[in-house]
């Protein structure tokens, strides 16, 4: 490898690494959040992202595999893209009827990962919402959960 190549990768993980200990101590309370986003996951989807609710019923995560596998390609054609303004945010995301811990994972598109805000999580059992925090930067991300497993939605920040 180049010595160029290498040091824009070691830049990038010493990015990655401050992103995420600042994600991990989650500086932001609820209070201090712009808005409230709600996401809603049911079996292999979060509801608000995609043309209609597909009414999956997976008892396990690699059912998911298979049906976002089988289903996909079409799926995809009614992805909606959630479009905010840069700011601080609290997502409430809830598990719907699904039932096995799902969680919800925020981040940059492709090398933006390096530094745009980054938010994950576990813990979200049947019938749960949690709150997850973030301090959104001008930027492409994708939420998903791959837990549940649900394709990468688009997040559009302005």
């Amino acid at each position: 490898m180049n010595k160029k190549l290498i040091i824009l990768f070691a830049i990038s993980i010493i990015f990655v690494s401050i992103n995420n200990i600042f994600s991990f101590f989650n500086f932001l309370s609820p209070a201090q959040a712009q808005s409230v986003i709600n996401l809603t996951q049911t079996g292999c989807q979060f509801i608000e992202t995609e043309a209609k609710n597909y009414g999956y019923q997976p008892q396990k995560a690699v059912d998911c595999r298979q049906i976002n596998q089988d289903s996909l390609a079409v799926r995809e054609k009614g992805f909606k893209p959630i479009n905010l303004k840069a700011g601080k945010y609290v997502f409430k995301v809830t598990n719907q009827n699904v039932p096995y811990e799902l969680g919800f994972y925020l981040r940059g598109q492709g090398l933006s990962q390096a530094v745009l805000p980054r938010v994950s999580g576990g813990g979200l059992t049947t019938g749960k919402t949690i709150e997850y925090i973030a301090d959104l930067k001008k930027g492409k991300y994708w939420i998903s959960c791959p837990l549940n497993p649900t394709p990468d939605y688009p997040l559009i920040v302005n």
